[in-house]
C-alpha cells in the first residue's frame, strides 16, 4: 500500500548514506522513526531488527506474517518479535511492498543457486558477520542472525509455492518508514548481490534518516 510520509527532512536528527556492500549498525529509541531511502532505484536493503535491551528478542518473520495474514510487508504492517510483541510499525511506504521470505544472500546460497565460482562474491551475511566482529558493544554473535527483511526487494510467490527473485518495483527516491515500538537495534546490509535482479545487477547506495520521537 502506498502511503506518503508527513515528516520533513529539515527536522531529521540524522542522515547517513550507506554504500553498496557496507553495513549500518545502530540503535534507535522507542518512538523514533527510521526512513530507508532507495536513492537510485532497485536496491535491496537487508535488515535485522532486535530488541536493543535484550537482543534475544528479535524480528520474527513467522509471527509478523501470521498476525497480518499477508505475505508482503507495507504501510500498516506491524513487525512482531519472536515473543509476538510489537517491534516496529511501517508507517509510510512509497514502494508498495517488501519481502521477508527470500532471506539474505550468503556465499553458500550464491554457490547453490548460481555457480561454484560465485562462492567468493561478497554477500549480506558477510556484511552482518563483519559488523558483529567490528562492533562488539551490542554483544551479538552469528547465532543471532535470523529472520530478516529485504526492503525494496521483489520476491513473488509462484502458484506452486516457490519464490522468484524478480525485477525490482522500486525507483529512485522511493522509501519506507518505520516507527519503533521499543528501543530497537538495527543491523542493515546494503546488498551487494550481482547474480539476480534484486539490485538491477548494479548495487547502489541507500540512505537512512532518523527523526526523534515527537
Amino acid at each position: 500500500m502506498i502511503k506518503e510520509s508527513g515528516l520533513s527532512l529539515d527536522d531529521a536528527r540524522q542522515r547517513t548514506v550507506i554504500n553498496s556492500g557496507d553495513y549500518f549498525f545502530q540503535t534507535m529509541k522507542e518512538g523514533e522513526t527510521l526512513r530507508i531511502v532507495d536513492l537510485e532505484g532497485n536496491q535491496a536493503a537487508d535488515v535485522l531488527f532486535f530488541n536493543a535491551v535484550d537482543p534475544s528478542e528479535r524480528y520474527s518473520m513467522s509471527d509478523t506474517l501470521r498476525e497480518q495474514a499477508a505475505i508482503y510487508l507495507t504501510a500498516g504492517t506491524m513487525l512482531k518479535t519472536n515473543l509476538n510483541r510489537d517491534l516496529l510499525e511501517i508507517v509510510a511506504d512509497t514502494c508498495g511492498r517488501h519481502d521477508t521470505l527470500g532471506g539474505a544472500c550468503a556465499t553458500e546460497s550464491n554457490t547453490v543457486r548460481y555457480d561454484l565460482e560465485k562462492r567468493g562474491m561478497h554477500a549480506c551475511r558477510d556484511s552482518w558477520m563483519l559488523a558483529i566482529g567490528e562492533v562488539e558493544e551490542f554483544g551479538l554473535s552469528k547465532e543471532d542472525i535470523g529472520h530478516n527483511i529485504n526492503f525494496f526487494m521483489n520476491v513473488p510467490v509462484t502458484p506452486d509455492g516457490g519464490l522468484q527473485f524478480a525485477d525490482g518495483i522500486s525507483a529512485p527516491g522511493k522509501y519506507v518508514e518505520l516507527k519503533a515500538k521499543m528501543d530497537t537495534l538495527i543491523l542493515l546490509s546494503n546488498c551487494p548481490q550481482l547474480n539476480n535482479p534484486c539490485n538491477a545487477y548494479n548495487p547502489t547506495p541507500i540512505e537512512v534518516v532518523f527523526w526523534s520521537a515527537a
